[in-house]
């Protein structure tokens, strides 16, 4: 016998219905249905309507029953850019930008990435392993029910496949699903300072193949940035990585204008990445080739850079999800109540396009639009519901954490104590 939960009385069920990202006045679709249910067997949605229509429409008793009675039901939220999975902090590094040091200042004096580099190749898989499961819990609690993990913080073989396999067995042993991205092309390690292009030798010879043949990500992305690695040695990299299977991602234009969005046009990357400095040329081609724009609002807030142009972006048509960024050095915070605000502020976003965003072009930005970010028929019963009645509560309750129960595949797996 299955196993069946029914959701009822929901004052607002946004389903953002979909099975591909959403650009332009599509992203302010959601889908509201009023006083709505789902029912769900096996964990995947199988009837999703009004609550007397759901009602009228099953015989059988559900095993679970959770009545969302002057609650919104949102699918969850998917966070699809962050680097989680680290060993170490740099809580002294947030201190020097706080005295105007830049973010490449530091990076180029052996700061920044290649600081976490050193503690998490000293790290254990264990270690790691009971790191990353309290960090996964801390973004459950905010409605994270898939996040992306980058790899990028060996910078060689073995770490780079300890931070890959460490995060398979996260998606195997958490309820957030886990999605890897290698990102060995993170930063330039001590050992090849000066050599980049013998880095990126190294990489494409000694360990991308190691991760297509072993099957340890979907995705692969390049820090393609000035004094890191350059569009050509980035167009190396990914042209390299798609061959082998894995789709392409960019780190691009973030800390000034390279060409990084024209990059992930020409490549046919399925997303760039921080963009605060695309310039219109490359956000109109990112438009022409469906390229979604993940934008990072809280790196922007934390290193007091200007915000991306989501504006801009959405009314050129280009499909744009929002993600934390959490990592160690940039952007410490896997607070989705936080880019919520900087995205309703900051980003002149509204309400539904900040939903779709965190949801259906989230997902699709994670490859995985054909069976999460929405709820609707036959996709996996993943979904949160608020305190509140209404979407309109996320910006408006503005850096408080709306959230108080999450379902995962069908089962409540994070409710948040009574307050």
């Amino acid at each position: 016998m299955a196993k069946t939960l029914l959701l009822k009385n929901a004052a607002e069920l946004v389903t953002c219905r979909g099975h591909a990202p959403k650009c332009g006045p599509a992203m302010q679709d959601i889908g509201i249905i009023e006083d709505g249910a789902l029912w769900l067997e096996d964990g995947i949605i199988r009837k999703v309507g009004a609550t007397a229509e759901i009602l009228a429409g099953i015989s059988a008793t559900p095993d679970t029953v959770i009545d969302a009675t002057g609650r919104c039901v949102l699918p969850g939220f998917v966070d699809p850019h962050t680097h989680f999975l680290f060993a170490g902090h740099r809580a002294e590094e947030f201190s020097w930008r706080l005295r105007g040091d830049t973010y490449m200042d530091i990076m180029e004096r052996g700061g920044g990435i290649i600081n976490s580099v050193r503690a998490t190749r000293q790290a254990s898989a264990d270690e790691l392993l009971a790191i990353g499961q309290r960090r996964l819990d801390s973004m459950l609690s905010f409605g994270v029910t898939t996040v992306e993990g980058k790899s990028g913080y060996g910078l060689d073989a073995v770490s780079e496949l300890k931070q890959l396999t460490v995060m398979a067995e996260l998606d195997r042993q958490h309820p957030v699903e886990v999605v890897r991205t290698f990102m060995g092309a993170h930063a330039v390690p001590a050992e090849y300072k000066g050599r980049t292009d013998e880095f990126v030798d190294y990489l494409l010879q000694d360990v991308l193949p190691l991760v297509a043949e072993q099957r340890l990500a979907d995705f692969c992305d390049v820090f393609c940035e000035k004094g890191v690695f350059s569009v050509e040695q980035s167009r190396r990299l990914l042209t390299a990585a798609q061959s082998l299977g894995l789709q392409a991602k960019v780190h691009a234009d973030e800390i000034v204008t390279l060409g990084g969005a024209e990059l992930a046009a020409e490549i046919g990357a399925l997303s760039a990445e921080h963009l605060l400095h695309a310039s219109d040329a490359g956000i109109r081609r990112m438009a022409e080739t469906g390229v979604i724009a993940v934008l990072l609002p809280a790196t922007a807030f934390c290193l007091r850079e200007p915000y991306a142009r989501a504006r801009f972006m959405i009314d050129s048509g280009v499909p744009v999800a929002l993600a934390t960024d959490f990592n160690p050095g940039s952007c410490f915070s896997e607070s989705i109540p936080l880019v919520i605000a900087l995205a309703a502020l900051y980003m002149q976003m509204t309400p539904a396009e900040i939903v779709t965003a965190l949801t259906i072009n989230a997902a699709a930005a994670v490859g995985r639009a054909d069976r999460i970010g929405s709820l609707e028929t036959g996709k996996q019963g993943d979904f949160v519901l608020l305190d509140h009645p209404s979407h309109l509560y996320l910006p408006y309750h503005a850096g408080v954490n709306c959230v108080a129960t999450v379902v995962k595949r069908g089962e409540i797996v994070y409710e948040r104590p009574m307050r």
